[in-house]
């Protein structure tokens, strides 16, 4: 159905154009490098025969396949983001092609011994048998959320050239600044014009998400006092020290690396201090509102705590919400989740419907009038160098965005 060389080949020239966004720039996009992907898109879109393409003024990407039916069916959409994530560089990828993988350790990188292994990573051995592509060790790959957009495009491709597949008009965007909480804040759901949209965002084969984290980001600043050493008894205060009480304040079992499932946590993200001042970044994650609201009041305590044991306001917090849980939105309108069960049980994927332990541009789509469940795009350990897609998966993620298409226009 799906060529698997064209796919890989459109998922590579993708992932090779480094669009890696910035949590530091208020600008938007965040980095201007988006851009490149960004206008990459508009020419291909309009090649493949898409109407209504369009590149707006903050780097959104928008465009149309009109219906091949006579008769009125729900405007759908397809979304995608095309930022990678800063927690690890995303310049100069250079993918990997293990074809026909058998279970064994794959070396990323040999001359500096980084080796994507099944001991560690047993997901791997669900895809013996496969066409993996992988990163050289030396950055992320990009697939989230590239992969979401290699299959979007293919889907729409496949669909202009096979007319004898019936489907309503469908929209597609592709989003900046998704990685840093942006993506949906200029999104023009009204000019979108979808009743509802799907996301490619998710991870594995099968994944099919409409619970998601409710999320903060809250930046921690400690003032200290420095003073020679030599002299320090009494006057000096040392903002790392208090950093490092601060860190020990919270639970230590509440941390992503102990946590699963609906339980939340506070994620210490970056650090950066000195004796004069320390900055602590956390976000904090739950997926119950009222489980949420007691994590960011439980930060502000400490905060208090603290100022009241040292005398002084030593500690200054800032929380600010980022998106909130989907569920809420999505509920009313279960129709839109199983429409997406019911193409993948028909092409034989066992659907995985579970709450997502992050975000995506969907969340907050949802909760802008866009109600906008996640479907697998196919990727695994995101945000790192051990990232990898098999390309099955990506084919089989372009063939739910066309089922889909397909089903929606029988409905009544």
């Amino acid at each position: 159905m799906i060529d698997k060389k064209h796919i890989t080949n459109r998922f590579i020239q993708y992932v090779t154009i480094d669009t890696e966004s910035d949590p530091n720039n208020p600008a938007f996009p965040s980095s201007e490098k988006q851009w490149n992907l960004a206008k990459v898109l508009v020419e291909e879109l309009k090649q493949i025969g898409m109407k209504e393409v369009e590149l707006d003024k903050n780097c959104y990407v928008m465009a149309t396949l009109p219906g091949n039916i006579e008769y009125q069916v729900p405007t759908i959409g397809f979304i995608a983001h095309m930022d990678t994530s800063p927690d690890f560089t995303g310049a100069n990828v250079t993918p990997q092609i293990i074809e026909n993988y058998q279970g064994n350790d794959i070396v990323l990188n040999k001359e500096k011994n980084i080796i994507l292994s099944p001991d560690y990573f047993d997901d791997l051995l669900q895809y013996k048998g496969q066409t993996i592509i992988t990163t050289d060790g030396t950055t992320l790959l990009g697939a989230d959320d590239k992969a979401g957009i290699t299959e979007i495009v293919s889907a729409m491709e496949y669909l202009i050239q096979h007319p004898e597949i019936k489907h309503g008009k469908i929209r597609i965007c592709f989003t900046p600044d998704e990685e840093v909480g942006k993506g949906a804040h200029l999104f023009d759901v009204s000019k979108f014009g979808a009743e509802w949209a799907y996301t490619m965002d998710g991870s594995q084969i099968g994944e099919l998400e409409y619970e998601n984290f409710n999320a903060a980001a809250a930046k921690i600043t400690i003032a200290g006092k420095i003073v020679h050493p030599g002299y320090a008894k009494g006057k000096m205060i040392n903002s790392l020290l208090i950093a490092n009480e601060f860190i020990a304040a919270l639970p230590s079992d509440e941390v992503p690396e102990k946590t699963e499932g609906y339980e939340g946590f506070f994620h210490l993200h970056d650090l950066n201090g000195n004796v004069e001042e320390t900055i602590l970044e956390y976000i904090i994650r739950d997926h119950d509102f009222d489980l949420f609201e007691k994590r960011k009041n439980f930060i502000k305590k400490i905060v208090t705590d603290f100022n009241e044991k040292y005398q002084q306001e030593i500690i200054s917090v800032t929380i600010i919400d980022q998106y909130f849980n989907m569920k809420e939105k999505i509920t009313p309108v279960m129709h839109i989740v199983e429409v997406a069960e019911d193409v993948m049980k028909n092409l034989g994927i066992t659907p995985l419907i579970k709450a997502i332990r992050g975000g995506t541009d969907g969340s907050q789509l949802s909760y802008k009038g866009l109600p906008c469940p996640n479907i697998f795009a196919g990727g695994h350990n995101f945000h790192g160098r051990f990232e990898y897609i098999p390309v099955e998966s990506m084919i089989k993620a372009t063939e739910v965005i066309i089922g889909i298409a397909e089903k929606v226009s029988k409905r009544s």
